[in-house]
């Protein structure tokens, strides 16, 4: 191409197009290619003939034309709806939104991509990082990117119960006995595993069992390790349906999550405004369930809301497997443990879940990725409110 015979030709002095006139039609070329350059600050005249190169000017034409492509791609993406696109690789906030796109953006290095149509009214280009799968991404679906570097809420917990620079497991098992949503014990479990990692880093200091040291920038500390660590984007897919499919979809969807919560990450218009659309209809199917109510200007949800809609699905679905099966299908109650071998895993409405097999029956617990590598083996689970922490072999697993 132009731009890299210009590279190649570029010396110490520059370029200089005083050249042979049979080559007159080249040189006309350079000269346009290089007055252009020259425009968009890229080249620099000496003189008539003589033109200075800026350093680095190969790579901004690259990383340029990347970005044009990432954008036609996002048009393409979006199949005529308007929305203001991002494509910034220094990505700092959360993006959440529908997947509108996907693909590869780097076969070389098996990197994909994702258009996501965000609940801020814009759409976004991600890349991914190397080697995530795309087929766990559907179209359509809802997505959660997160960049390197955000702030952990167990950082933020650990930091809030030390006393005098010092983290004490007893301290925060006490304090935690006083929410009843909560397992204590497995609670503190995962702040120490979170510390474990922190002290292997460098930024914490173990004193005795149950006591750290920990410094009064921890949060800042361990936001930088984190980055270190990271290898690109955090990328959870937090619906696997659509919104519209959302809508009359027996179990805790996303959309219902959006209701119990404010909304006041949803924009006016673009995906946003169609997500606060979608929730006014599934309000609308809520309350013909009984499940809310309109009260004027007002609607009141019942209460325990998605527990409520997580337990119908799950008994409609075991009693679906038991009928395929002839085993007895056995449901978790709140703060109940069980224990059994991982047979599946299977995708509902209200998220993924774990077959667990005990011989004379079966149940579904929340299914998390820690557990995927033990598929045919004996494994133990506790689930206490919206914590879940697995008994992984001869050794306690995850906490999440």
């Amino acid at each position: 191409s132009l731009d890299r015979a210009l590279v190649r030709h570029a010396g110490a002095d520059g370029i200089d197009l005083t050249g042979n006139p049979q080559d007159r039609q080249r040189q006309n070329a350079l000269r346009a290619r290089l007055q252009h350059l020259e425009g968009m600050g890229l080249a620099e005249r000496m003189d008539a003939n003589r033109w200075k190169l800026q350093p680095g000017m190969a790579a901004t034409l690259d990383n340029m034309g990347q970005r044009e492509d990432a954008l036609e791609t996002v048009r393409r993406a979006l199949k005529g709806l308007r929305r203001e696109c991002v494509v910034d690789e220094r990505q700092t906030a959360p993006v959440i939104g529908r997947i509108a796109g996907k693909g590869l953006a780097d076969e070389l290095h098996d990197r994909g991509y994702l258009v996501v149509d965000g609940i801020d009214g814009r759409a976004h280009y991600l890349k991914l990082p190397a080697g995530a799968d795309l087929a766990e991404l559907p179209m359509h679906g809802v997505v959660e990117a997160r960049p390197p570097g955000q702030e952990k809420p167990v950082d933020r917990h650990i930091a809030n119960v030390a006393r005098d620079g010092f983290y004490k497991t007893a301290d925060h098992v006490a304090q935690l006995k006083q929410d009843s949503d909560r397992d204590p014990q497995s609670t503190a479990d995962v702040h120490v595993r979170r510390l474990e990692a922190l002290r292997r880093a460098g930024i914490v200091e173990r004193i005795t069992d149950g006591v750290w040291k920990v410094p009064p920038d921890l949060l800042q500390k361990a936001k930088q390790h984190d980055v270190q660590k990271a290898s690109g984007l955090a990328i959870e897919l937090r619906s696997h349906l659509s919104i519209d499919q959302q809508v009359r979809a027996i179990g805790a969807t996303w959309l219902d999550k959006q209701l119990v919560g404010d909304g006041s990450a949803l924009a006016g218009q673009g995906f946003g405004a169609q997500v606060r659309d979608a929730m006014r209809d599934r309000v609308d199917f809520l309350v013909e369930r009984g499940l809310a109510e309109q009260r004027r200007q007002r609607v009141v949800l019942a209460r325990n809301l998605l527990t409520t809609l997580r337990d119908m699905e799950l008994t409609t679905a075991g009693k679906a497997i038991q009928d395929q099966t002839g085993q007895t299908y056995r449901p978790v109650q709140d703060g109940q443990h069980t224990s059994g071998v991982y047979r599946r895993s299977i995708q509902l409405v209200s998220g993924r879940f774990a077959m667990l097999d005990d011989g004379m029956g079966f149940s579904l617990v929340p299914w998390r990725p820690v557990i995927e590598q033990r598929l045919g083996q004996q494994i133990s689970v506790a689930i206490r409110g919206q914590a879940v922490t697995w008994q992984l072999g001869r050794q306690r697993g995850m906490g999440v």
